[in-house]
């Protein structure tokens, strides 16, 4: 009797498990899979985050020479592009002059961001109305090196912790250096060099005040605006900072001694 009740024991068959229900080392393993995951793309995204902070850190050294993130895209896109890296001090002050009072007159008095002017347009975009331009050369240079062109809530944010902590790291001289080294005038086209020959055949150095009064005004749209052959608004836009910068001495200080 009792060997019967034994055989019958083992032959009992375990239950069957519920379907989909997974064991318990299994759902262990793939607990620790997500935490794995969860923990790169944490560590990703703080990557990309500081990276730009310590490139700021890094361009420092006046012998790097940075690109722009439109630079990197034709490269990707295997278009080439055209730019010559020209020290500050070779290009013609006349140039630096008609950018400051086309961009931001003010760069020598702020610390990277214009807070008079930002206030401006959030009260603007608060009440609906359409906003200003209040974007800085600090600000545009970060733009240029780190983010991407558009408007979105988001850059913005990014943009002016980047312009505030570049403005601080940097001299006013590495600064306007960088910009005019990176600034976009034309398609595949970038930096002030490439700019003055491709526009005008001649070099940064050499520029006139009414060429480098026409590169100016043509930054905010240069695929738009052709310097070199300037239709009638930019000629007009052209004179009135052609007469800023002929009066521009006290706003250069930080540049020039």
């Amino acid at each position: 009797m009792d060997s019967e009740v034994n055989s019958q024991a083992a032959n009992v068959v375990p239950e069957a498990r519920e379907e989909g229900e997974l064991p318990s080392s299994r759902w262990s393993s793939l607990r620790r899979t997500l935490r794995t995951r969860r923990r790169q793309i944490v560590l990703a995204v703080l990557g990309f985050l500081v990276l730009p902070y310590a490139l700021i850190v890094l361009y420092l050294v006046e012998f790097i020479h940075p690109v722009s993130t439109l630079m990197l895209r034709d490269l990707v896109l295997l278009r080439g592009y055209d730019r010559q890296w020209v020290e500050f001090d070779d290009i013609a002050p006349v140039l630096v002059q008609s950018v400051m009072m086309s961009e931001d007159g003010q760069f020598c008095a702020h610390d990277g961001v214009d807070w008079g002017q930002m206030r401006g347009v959030v009260e603007d975009a608060l009440e609906g109305e359409s906003t200003r331009g209040a974007s800085t050369i600090p600000m545009q240079t970060v733009k240029n090196l780190y983010l991407w062109n558009g408007r979105s809530f988001l850059r913005k944010g990014m943009e002016l912790p980047l312009a505030v902590v570049a403005d601080f790291v940097w001299s006013k001289r590495r600064m306007m250096e960088i910009y005019l080294n990176i600034a976009e005038w034309g398609d595949g086209i970038y930096g002030i060099e490439a700019a003055a020959r491709h526009h005008f055949g001649v070099s940064a150095s050499k520029l006139s005040r009414r060429q480098a009064a026409l590169l100016a005004v043509s930054l905010p749209n240069p695929k738009e605006r052709n310097a070199g052959k300037p239709g009638r608004g930019l000629k007009r836009l052209a004179n009135l900072i052609e007469r800023r910068a002929s009066r521009s001495g006290g706003y250069i200080t930080c540049l020039y001694n």
